[in-house]
């Protein structure tokens, strides 16, 4: 082969090459960013219900049914509540015995495949929870943003963001903590979510510009009255309240914020929501790479620029745990070493990723309480 010809077809091979990296990597980033609102996040399994009682439900014995706390479970055409195990119950050996809270959708027997999630409500504020809500919309960025507004005296408002893989039907477990202290509580849908504009380029920002969505919802919460607001998010909701208390316009209004599971490292996120999904190792870090050419990669700037001298400046609650397989607990530990003058971390064992308060609502609402006193 002469050298011309010889350096052509390697040039052609590499080319080659090179584009299928790039079709690899954006095949691979978009199994974690086009994930669409309410999708369950991967890592737990579906599990077999064997059985079920007046009050007690047998389920397939694995790490996610041995939990402890309280959870929703879901599946096709279905949704129950499900309380702690019970360990002096007759079972099996491959099976667990829980607590039946009650079933809010479908009918729960045995052979029904189900996965555990955080969300313990379906609904609205008045039909899940019997609290009166005004249906708002907020005026967003992209269009308006459908919000649950749930009234109360007190000028210090809570907006509660939900995160990946849930609805803003997840903040509903903590709102009657909130309403029993006279706090108002708004729940918005942002881009991306049902009812909401969609993302422009339909790919989620892991909260990297969804945060301006909860620009309009503070803008909008003072338009109606709020003196003060605490920003409550949940994964990236947790990553949205952190950038909006660093850039949003109204920053001032912010006095405090409630971060649960935040997502810190943009990348460790990606690579374990991809990894999770089944794309193959040696395909992650193009998928990190595509990703950051297709979204940018400020995101993963978000624990170092939190924690330098004077990008927070109201107190944080920042509750997460070892066991979440989505966002790393070492980043939380980590920014609440940086920042121990505002940065209260709480523990939570045995909870994955978004469901610190399933864990053990009691010891999560005192810590609320605790935390919001002095806030109001």
């Amino acid at each position: 082969m002469r050298p011309a010809t010889a350096t052509a077809a390697a040039v052609t091979t590499l080319l080659g090459v090179g584009a299928a990296a790039i079709a690899a990597g954006r095949y691979a980033s978009d199994v974690a960013l086009r994930a669409p609102s309410g999708r369950p996040l991967p890592g737990d399994p579906r599990l077999t219900v064997h059985a079920t009682g007046p009050d007690r439900i047998t389920l397939t014995r694995s790490l996610a049914s041995l939990r402890p706390g309280t959870y929703g479970i879901e599946g096709h055409g279905l949704h129950a509540v499900v309380g702690p195990a019970l360990d002096r119950v007759p079972h099996t050996a491959d099976t667990v015995v829980r607590r039946l809270e009650r079933v809010e959708l479908g009918v729960l027997g045995p052979g029904a495949r189900v996965r555990f999630t955080p969300a313990l409500h379906i609904g609205t504020p008045i039909s899940a929870l019997g609290l009166a809500h005004e249906d708002v919309e907020i005026p967003g960025e992209l269009g308006p943003l459908p919000a649950w507004l749930v009234a109360a005296p007190r000028t210090t408002w809570v907006i509660a963001l939900h995160g990946l893989g849930t609805t803003r039907e997840h903040p509903l477990n903590v709102v009657p903590f909130f309403n029993r202290r006279k706090m108002p509580v708004l729940i918005p849908a942002y881009r991306g979510d049902e009812g909401a504009p969609a993302s422009p380029d339909g790919l989620t920002h892991l909260g990297d510009s969804e945060w301006r969505d909860v620009d309009a919802a503070i803008r909008y919460a003072v338009r109606r009255g709020a003196a003060k607001v605490v920003l409550h998010g949940w994964g990236t909701g947790a990553s949205m309240a952190l950038r909006a208390a660093a850039e949003s316009g109204v920053r001032d209004r912010i006095s405090g914020l409630v971060l649960d599971s935040p997502v810190l490292d943009w990348e460790a996120t990606l690579r374990n929501l991809a990894a999770a999904r089944h794309v193959p190792g040696p395909l992650l870090p193009l998928a990190v790479r595509a990703a950051q050419g297709r979204i940018g990669a400020h995101g993963g700037d978000l624990l170092r620029d939190s924690s330098e001298p004077g990008a927070l400046r109201v107190p944080v609650l920042l509750l997460h745990g070892p066991d979440d397989s989505v966002s790393p607990w070492e980043q939380s530990v980590e920014l609440a070493a940086r920042r121990p003058d505002l940065v209260t971390l709480q523990t939570v064992r045995q909870a994955p990723h978004a469901a610190m308060w399933n864990a053990d609502p009691v010891r999560y609402e005192e810590a609320l309480r605790r935390f919001l006193t002095p806030l109001l």
